[in-house]
């Protein structure tokens, strides 16, 4: 089934040089032409082979198929400007998949959704996790899954889980303090208790995604989350960078003061200890006459540990989520001064931090996105 596909992943499982099948053309190709029709929809046949530099026969092919997946629909005819008989449109159902989404980023709270392919939700639920951790979190992560595939309306696609912790290309989650989790093969046992395909991302690579996907982002982003702690998810060319141990974009234990405060990972003045959700409210509670400067200096910290990275990769758009009371104002304009300051050149465009506009939703979506991406390779 085109459904059950995994093409165009932002990661190969083993991560092992791929042998290239005769079948992974075909899917490509399907691929592609679902990418058009989701990035314009309304197409001709004849739009999708200028388009897609496949041929017509290939395309009505395709086509074909899609259409026998329920996967795109002819919703017309157009006449046009041009002689001869109209051309029939089509365009991306939306109503004939569900995609179920899990974010377990936040402390003590399971949060759910069941979406259409469009990112549109139709069914939420939330889970009090309270002081699970171990097994019994990965019981109520189960059960909170069951419960949105139950409430779905339509066939599921997949499973996308966005988790803190680093997550392997096997969608293990190798180690995740807060749920107590260390090498937990999150992916496989879901997949097998649900019977569906599961994908496991990190939060905030799955919310990286959702800012290419559901926020018009970019194909090279960075996107830093404010938490309980901070972390990073970075795209490189539209694919998402995970790095050697699957860590990179764990900013929050890079050291910007040596002399700073003492952090719960055993070294002084990491990233964290200054931008993180609880740090700021502390330090802005203690004087709250200079919350406004306390939120300055944090956003100058992340402005120092980000300017390597804009400097080193040619960025010129980073996004911010976290709490917009904290985030939006001036935290972000002290980061953009120090990034703008150490990176500007002749030769490289201005670096623009912006506040993301998918607010708390943008690891669920992010897991719409990542179950999209490698079941049907619509970025």
């Amino acid at each position: 089934m085109h459904q059950g596909r995994s093409t165009n992943s932002h990661r190969h499982p083993g991560g092992g040089p791929r042998t290239t099948r005769p079948e992974d053309g075909r899917r490509n190709n399907l691929s592609l032409v679902l990418q058009s029709l989701y990035d314009e929809p309304q197409l001709s046949r004849a739009d999708l082979a200028r388009r897609t530099g496949l041929t017509r026969v290939t395309i009505s092919d395709l086509v074909a198929e899609l259409i026998a997946d329920a996967l795109v629909a002819e919703t017309g005819t157009t006449a046009g400007s041009r002689p001869g008989k109209p051309a029939t449109m089509l365009s991306v159902r939306a109503d004939t998949r569900d995609i179920v989404a899990l974010d377990l980023s936040a402390p003590r709270l399971l949060t759910g959704g069941v979406y259409s392919l469009r990112g549109d939700q139709r069914h939420a639920a939330q889970r009090d996790l309270g002081t699970a951790t171990g097994e019994d979190a990965y019981a109520a992560v189960a059960d909170l899954a069951a419960q949105l595939i139950a409430a779905a309306d339509n066939p599921v696609l997949g499973v996308g889980v966005g988790t803190p912790g680093t997550v392997d290309r096997q969608g293990s989650v190798i180690a995740a303090p807060n749920l107590a989790w260390h090498n937990l093969a999150l992916q496989q046992r879901l997949a097998t208790q649900l019977d569906l395909p599961v994908h496991v991302e990190n939060d905030a690579n799955a919310a990286v995604l959702a800012e290419r996907a559901f926020a018009a982002g970019p194909d090279n982003l960075i996107r830093v989350q404010i938490s309980r702690g901070v972390g990073a998810g970075l795209l490189i060319a539209g694919s998402v960078v995970t790095g050697t141990s699957a860590a990179a974009g764990e900013i929050g234990h890079v050291v910007i003061d040596y002399a700073g405060t003492p952090c719960p990972c055993g070294k002084n003045g990491c990233l964290e200890t200054w931008l993180s959700v609880p740090s700021l409210r502390e330090r802005m509670a203690a004087d709250p006459d200079r919350a406004d400067e306390a939120l300055a200096e944090a956003g100058r910290r992340l402005g120092i540990a980000l300017s390597p990275v804009v400097g080193m990769l040619d960025l010129n758009d980073i996004v911010l989520g976290g709490p917009a009371d904290l985030v939006d104002g001036p935290l972000l304009a002290a980061a953009q001064e120090v990034v703008t300051d150490r990176t500007h050149s002749d030769f490289r465009g201005e670096v623009r931090l912006r506040l993301s506009s998918l607010g708390s939703d943008a690891v669920l979506l992010g897991a719409v996105a990542l179950v999209r991406r490698i079941q049907l390779g619509v970025s």
